[in-house]
């Protein structure tokens, strides 16, 4: 393969991974660690990612967000057994909040039909997804819709979570970052964010792996936060180890 087109290819690999680490791409592509450093300078150098501490990440800008709909089919597989995770620790009768996003929602088809939760969510498509499900007891958190990711926000939807006190909340998130905390592209959903964790007794971040060591625009809260995360076994030993010292329990998927 010539060094243009494997160069090519690792960057069509980092962008759809989001990120990538220099023995993951030697590997993957059958090249010396060298070699891969420095494709990545390279790669550097004309603007097309960004490297790390022993790798790189995509150069996607910390305000941009894609649609729900673009979303849903990445990690689709790591997001349905971080689902599979999450509902083993919902109890029968408890109040449980979950946050609009790709992951919550693999978690909403799980609860099972006779369960004897109270959902709130201020998620359009977990809305839709519970409305005939009973006995399960379904609280829409209204607001204003963001056609982008299909959620509710704005003050409306944080006035009614102050109101509440939930036994669980299984909140999403862009990015998770050891350092920065956890981050969304958009001020309102952080908002809403924000009112949900000081809302919940304890909180659970579904995260796969793609977000991990990523920074978004408008900062959520700090690891100190977050109670447990679930992620996918894509996440890194240095990370883990990072996230962990922060006293948050992980648990892999």
């Amino acid at each position: 393969m010539f060094t243009e087109e494997r160069q090519q290819q690792i960057l069509k690999y980092v962008n759809k991974h989001r990120r990538a680490s220099v023995s993951e791409l030697s590997e993957t592509f059958r090249v010396s660690v060298a070699t891969v450093r420095r494709d990545l300078k390279e790669l550097e150098e004309a603007d097309r990612l960004h490297r790390t501490h022993g790798g790189a990440i995509t150069r996607e800008k910390v305000g941009m967000e894609p649609s729900f709909h673009e979303k849903k089919d990445r990690f689709a597989e790591e997001k349905r057994r971080i689902a599979e995770k999450a509902v083993t620790l919902i109890r029968e009768k408890e109040t449980v909040l979950l946050d609009s996003g790709t992951t919550t929602l693999q978690l909403a088809r799980l609860l099972k039909r006779d369960s004897r939760l109270t959902v709130v969510t201020n998620s359009h498509q977990i809305l839709q997804e519970l409305q005939f499900t009973e006995p399960l007891e379904l609280i829409s958190t209204g607001g204003t819709v963001r056609r982008e990711t299909l959620s509710l926000v704005g003050p409306a939807a944080e006035r009614v979570l102050e109101m509440m006190k939930v036994d669980k909340l299984f909140l999403g998130a862009n990015g998770l970052h050891p350092e920065e905390g956890v981050t969304t592209p958009h001020l309102l959903e952080a908002q809403v964010k924000q009112a949900m964790i000081r809302s919940a007794k304890e909180v659970v971040l579904l995260c796969d792996h793609s977000k991990i060591h990523q920074t978004a625009f408008a900062k959520v809260c700090p690891l100190s936060s977050i109670d447990i995360l679930i992620t996918d076994k894509g996440i890194s030993s240095d990370v883990l180890e990072r996230v962990r010292k922060k006293g948050v329990n992980v648990i892999l998927s």
